[in-house]
């Protein structure tokens, strides 16, 4: 029996354009794990908020939504709340207690349970999900991939029938990230939750899903196994992107029968059908040479007076027309330390120069006049006005650079936008000025894979041109697109830094899939691309 079935199921937003999703049909059967990809703003999030009657926006829907048969619009609030479970991408946005426990038991609270069921579920849930550590722990202590565990965990308290995930690992490192992913993994296959995903993390969980959605413009244009998918795929197919990086290679190598989807499967379709004679494309040594535009020396800074060091001797440069890419675990202090980068923190201890000057020299604002500008990752901070129109006014230079269509968007508010939308809407605010430093606090958070490889090549463009760009990001495989060189921040200082190609290539876990499925094969592969660049060079075993 179907889980999940939406029938021609059409949803526009008031005073837009055209329809977000037009005669959608799906089904999620009973026990499926199915994972919807596709373009910034194609409608992922949109649907998967009309099956949450709850998170329902303003519009016009048509069509039918039926959970095991029943119209969930009719469902009443506990009822929703019992059957339908709902974690977003941003771990801080669900939580609404102070300590790990009430969190735990605030949805049973709230259905009425008794104290005894409630005590059960809630010690059945936490050590499933590994929580007994932490469990006494306030909410506000934890790490981002901890919040959304917490999330998670407190959601299946309900024992829901449908899981509904939107980006869940988008604010999360790579080991949280898989650690998320592992745990979702567990509950589709061990527990029998039927889930269906947005997710723009490939890599761990394509493989494990029973059923690709591709998206595109408010239409399903793809709905099957992911294996079938990229077997049909060609090397320039826009929707090649979505896949694992061992289908892109396979289809950028001109592969024949099934697709390989794990990267154990990408390395054995590398070892049985090329030769591996060149190991390494030799690049050009990376050029660093340039007029130091950012400089953090020594250091330390803390929250409260007599809190722990966040950042313990810092130190970093950044110099004029270079990309930077800062990489780190979840509170390991990469926001923390582009916010003393900008100004916005006063360090405990140590300097920041800006072109050689204190910020105290640039007076009368010229900080951040032409001088230094900032995209936070908590882009919603940067809106002021109630639609995106207002929002890009005075922007006109940065839109075009952006290359993104806006216009659907324009008499919205910028709430209202999917996560990858917002992202570039406070990307413009952050280039207008044409700032000499841009920082960046994952700036590729909810795009997709084609609005990545856009800005990856508009930052590199930017910093040939001189701009500094000093970015944090979870997203290895981007700053791999983009970072001229890249650094690992650990316990509150550089635990390694290094031109891109070396670094990723040395290191096991903070890289890219590329490189996890190249290592001991080639020694720079750390992109699909030059994946496949490679073995074509080595040639085909005969």
């Amino acid at each position: 029996m179907a889980a999940l079935t939406v029938r021609d199921l059409s949803f526009c937003y008031p005073e837009a354009a055209r329809d977000t999703l037009s005669h959608i049909d799906l089904t999620v059967d009973s026990g499926e794990l199915i994972t919807v990809v596709g373009p910034t703003g194609s409608g992922k999030s949109t649907l998967l908020r009309l099956i949450k009657p709850e998170l329902r926006q303003n519009g016009t829907l048509s069509g039918v939504i039926e959970l095991d048969g029943e119209d969930v619009s009719r469902m009443s609030p506990m009822q929703s709340a019992r059957r339908i479970g709902y974690v977003t991408q941003n771990p801080e946005e669900q939580i609404v207690t102070d300590q790990v426990w009430h969190e735990l038991a605030f949805t049973l609270e709230n259905l009425g349970e008794k104290q005894s069921a409630i005590a059960r579920r809630v010690a059945e849930v936490a050590a499933w999900f590994g929580i007994e550590a932490w469990y006494h722990r306030p909410t506000s202590e934890l790490s981002g991939g901890q919040k959304q565990l917490l999330n998670l965990a407190s959601v299946i308290t309900a024992d829901p029938d449908l899981l509904i995930l939107d980006e869940p690992t988008a604010q999360l490192d790579p080991i949280s990230a898989a650690r998320l992913i592992d745990v979702i993994r567990r509950l589709n296959r061990e527990a029998g939750l039927s889930v269906i995903i947005t997710e723009h993390r490939a890599e761990e969980l394509i493989p494990l899903c029973d059923r690709l959605v591709i998206l595109d413009r408010g239409r399903i244009v793809f709905n099957d196994h992911p294996r079938r998918i990229g077997s049909c795929l060609t090397p320039d197919h826009p929707y090649l992107r979505y896949l694992p990086c061992s289908a892109q290679v396979f289809a950028m190598t001109g592969g024949k029968g099934d697709c390989p989807l794990t990267l154990h499967e990408g390395r054995d379709y590398l070892q049985d059908h090329f030769q591996r004679r060149i190991t390494a494309l030799n690049d050009p040594p990376a050029d660093h040479a340039g007029e130091t535009a950012l400089e953090l020396s020594g250091v330390f800074f803390r929250y409260a007076r007599n809190g722990a060091d966040v950042l313990k001797g810092l130190s970093l440069k950044v110099s004029a027309g270079e990309v930077f890419a800062l990489l780190g675990a979840n509170a390991a202090g990469k926001s923390t330390a582009v916010a003393v980068a900008a100004g916005l923190r006063r360090p405990t201890a140590g300097k920041v120069r800006l072109f050689g000057k204190s910020f105290k020299d640039y007076r009368d604002g010229t900080l951040y006049e032409r001088n230094i500008s900032l995209l936070p990752q908590d882009v919603e901070s940067v809106f002021l006005y109630p639609t995106v129109r207002e929002e890009l006014r005075g922007c006109e230079d940065a839109v075009k650079r952006i290359g993104y269509d806006f216009t659907p968007l324009l008499d919205r508010h910028p709430y209202d936008l999917s996560g990858g939308e917002r992202q570039l809407v406070a990307l413009c605010r952050a280039l207008a000025s044409n700032p000499r430093v841009l920082l960046l606090d994952e700036p590729s958070k909810g795009l997709d894979p084609a609005a990545k490889e856009h800005l990856a090549a508009l930052l590199r463009q930017l910093g040939k041109e001189g701009m500094a760009i000093l970015l944090v990001s979870h997203d290895v495989a981007f700053a791999a697109q983009c970072a001229d060189r890249c650094a690992l921040l650990f316990d509150g200082s550089l635990a390694a830094c290094g031109d891109t190609g070396r670094f990723l290539s040395g290191n096991r876990f903070y890289t890219t899939p590329a490189a996890r499925m190249t290592r001991g094969l080639y020694e720079d592969a750390y992109t699909a691309a030059r994946t496949a660049e490679l073995a074509m060079l080595n040639g085909r075993r005969l």
